[in-house]
C-alpha cells in the first residue's frame, strides 16, 4: 500500500519523507490556505522534496475553467496530478485531461457509483472520503470495500486513494481490503508507529541496561 501525506506544510512533508513514508502528496485549497503562501510556490517546493504524485486541486467549477487551470498546474512539474471534483463538469474535465495525458484525481467521492463514473471517465485516481461519511453515521470503509470490488470486477486501472483518514483503523482496514493508497494527515501518520507495548518494552530494555552498568 502506498502512503501519501495529506498536507501542504513543508516541514511536515520533510519529516514524513525522512521516515521513508511518503510515496506522494495530496493537497487541497483548505490545506494550501493554512500555509499563507503562494499556491504555485508551495506546489513547486513539494515537488522538489517528493518524487511521486503530487495532487493539486483546481478551483473552477465549470469544465472549461478546470481544464484551463489544470494545464497551468500540470506545467509546473511532471509529477503533478490534477484534483477534480466529482461533478458532471468534473467528469468532463477528467476525460479531456486524460486524453491530453494529464493525470487526474477525482475527489469528494461518497458513493460507489461516483467512483465507477470516475473510472469510466479515465481518472488516474479516485478519492473516497471515509471520515466524512463516518461523521454522518455512515460506514466510510464500506464505500472503500465496494469500490475495490467494482474495480476488480472490471479491471479498471484507476487507483483508489482512501481519503479523509481520521485514525489508524481507517488505514488498516483499507489495506486489508486492497485499496491502493491511503492519504494520511501528519498527526495520524505518527500514530501508526506508536504502540504502548513498544514503549513498555523499550523502557524495560533501557532499565536492564542501566542495571548491567552498575
Amino acid at each position: 500500500m502506498k502512503f501519501f501525506i495529506d498536507t501542504a506544510n513543508i516541514d511536515e512533508i520533510k519529516e514524513a519523507h525522512s521516515m521513508g513514508m511518503v510515496d506522494g502528496v495530496t493537497t487541497n485549497p483548505t490545506l494550501i490556505a493554512r500555509e499563507g503562501r503562494n499556491f504555485e510556490e508551495i506546489i513547486t517546493d513539494i515537488c522538489e522534496i517528493v518524487d511521486g504524485p503530487i495532487s493539486a486541486e483546481v478551483i473552477g467549477l465549470k469544465t472549461e475553467e478546470m481544464v484551463t487551470e489544470a494545464r497551468v498546474l500540470a506545467a509546473i512539474h511532471k509529477n503533478i496530478v490534477i484534483k477534480i471534483p466529482m461533478t458532471v463538469d468534473g467528469l468532463k474535465a477528467a476525460r479531456i485531461l486524460t486524453d491530453e495525458g494529464i493525470k487526474t484525481n477525482v475527489t469528494l467521492v461518497f458513493s460507489p457509483l461516483q467512483a465507477l463514473m470516475a473510472a469510466k471517465a479515465g481518472a488516474t485516481y479516485v478519492s473516497p472520503f471515509v471520515g466524512r461519511l463516518d461523521d454522518l453515521s455512515q460506514d466510510g470503509l464500506l464505500l472503500v470495500e465496494q469500490i475495490v470490488e467494482i474495480y476488480n470486477n472490471y479491471a479498471y486501472d484507476t487507483e483508489i486513494i482512501v481519503a479523509s483518514v481520521r485514525n489508524p483503523l481507517h488505514i488498516l482496514e483499507s489495506a486489508m481490503m486492497g485499496a491502493d493508497i491511503a492519504t494520511i494527515p501528519f498527526d495520524v501518520l505518527g500514530k501508526l508507529a506508536a504502540h504502548p507495548m513498544t514503549d513498555k518494552g523499550l523502557k524495560a530494555f533501557l532499565k536492564d541496561w542501566e542495571k548491567r552498568k552498575k
